[in-house]
């Protein structure tokens, strides 16, 4: 089988013009492939950000909310009075988000999205790296985020000042968060009754209820006796998954990705289908003449199956190489854009990948099985 396996790579590399179409095939096909299922990936992490950067064990919100944590409608102050009186809830906290038009000392005006902290616990808080978070406490204060969107403030630093609604704003701290936001507007921190005073807002200004469970296994009565209030409570992750659903199945994002994904895979299956078969169909005389030798059926399946593995093999490495290689690249001139190399991504283009080689390798098997010896010879 060794010596078998051995000629079957020897008979594949010595056609360069054909074994390099089947490794450009691959390759392509698998890089679209990455590049659109990471692109996608991306922007599904970034429609999270806020979600995953605060953290909480339990969401409460309006029913119609669920969407985006863009979209919150404010619910009336009693629904938190009743939250923290349900069984099983150790603490909420009222959680307020919004856009804002910030006016930054060189006059230019700049949407940013607020985020108001509980005054008390200021659940959600992110990691400063300079400034003190007590100073979130001081007239004005305000934490910014530097993540990609951070230059879009003038790269504020400590005791930089604006304007929000007429209202002086003072940059306290600058923090990090796992993950940037997604429609490419900075991100400021600041108390709960700061962001409701600086912000013009309807007569209900929670956009969120942020609660901790004293257990596990309280979740499941917590869920029931708000939806008794008529508004929905959800943990981080099913909070996180309705929000890519929605992307997913109910925005054009989801249908477009698709398409893109299945065409980079036709065109791979095309391209390496079409010239496997040819180099199997010039190479009949050698597949003729081991047959005559004595090779048995099997033995020829595993050629064409080891020629068609390996080729795939190949190009899926160049293909995900070259994929993470201009992935990083884009990133470091545009820090904003939205692509994240997962182990989906990565297994899904692997299952492609096999399926072009199956396809391939199942009409290399069938035209290699009906050749005779007589046939070569006498040609």
């Amino acid at each position: 089988m060794k010596g078998i396996l051995i000629l079957a790579y020897k008979l594949l590399v010595k056609d360069k013009g054909k074994y390099t179409a089947l490794l450009v095939g691959t390759t392509f096909s698998v890089f679209l492939i990455v590049q659109m299922t990471s692109s996608f990936a991306g922007i599904l992490t970034k429609a999270s950000a806020t979600v995953i950067n605060i953290g909480a064990k339990m969401w409460v919100m309006d029913p119609a909310a669920t969407n985006s944590v863009f979209g919150s409608i404010p619910m009336p102050d009693y629904v938190l009075d009743s939250v923290r009186s349900i069984d099983g809830v150790n603490y909420a906290v009222p959680l307020y988000v919004s856009s804002a038009l910030l006016k930054l000392q060189d006059g230019t005006y700049q949407s940013a999205t607020v985020i108001g902290l509980d005054d008390t616990s200021l659940l959600g808080r992110p990691e400063l790296v300079q400034g003190n978070i007590d100073d979130i406490f001081a007239e004005n204060g305000f934490i910014a985020v530097k993540d990609e969107e951070f230059p879009k403030l003038g790269n504020p630093t400590l005791g930089t000042e604006f304007e929000l609604n007429d209202h002086r704003g003072v940059i306290v701290g600058i923090a990090t968060v796992a993950t940037g936001a997604l429609f490419g507007t900075p991100t400021l921190y600041t108390t709960y009754n700061r962001a409701i005073q600086y912000i013009p807002s309807t007569r209900f200004t929670t956009s969120y209820i942020l609660l901790e469970p004293k257990s596990d296994s309280d979740i499941p009565r917590i869920t029931e006796q708000v939806a008794r209030l008529g508004y929905l409570a959800q943990t981080n992750d099913e909070f996180q998954n309705g929000i890519e659903s929605y992307l997913i199945y109910k925005t054009g994002i989801g249908t477009n990705t698709l398409l893109m994904t299945v065409i980079s895979f036709l065109v791979g299956l095309s391209i390496c289908g079409q010239t496997f078969y040819t180099f199997i169909i010039e190479n009949l005389e050698h597949f003729g003449a081991l047959k005559a030798m004595g090779a048995k059926g099997r033995e020829l399946v595993y050629v064409i199956l080891f020629q068609a593995g390996f080729t795939a093999l190949v190009g899926y490495g160049l293909g995900i190489g070259l994929a993470t290689v201009l992935i990083a690249a884009a990133k470091l001139r545009l820090p904003e854009y939205a692509s994240r190399v997962t182990y989906t991504n990565l297994g899904l283009a692997f299952l492609l990948v096999v399926i072009i080689a199956s396809v391939s390798g199942y009409a290399g098997v069938r035209r290699v099985l009906k050749i005779e010896p007589f046939d070569i010879f006498r040609g």
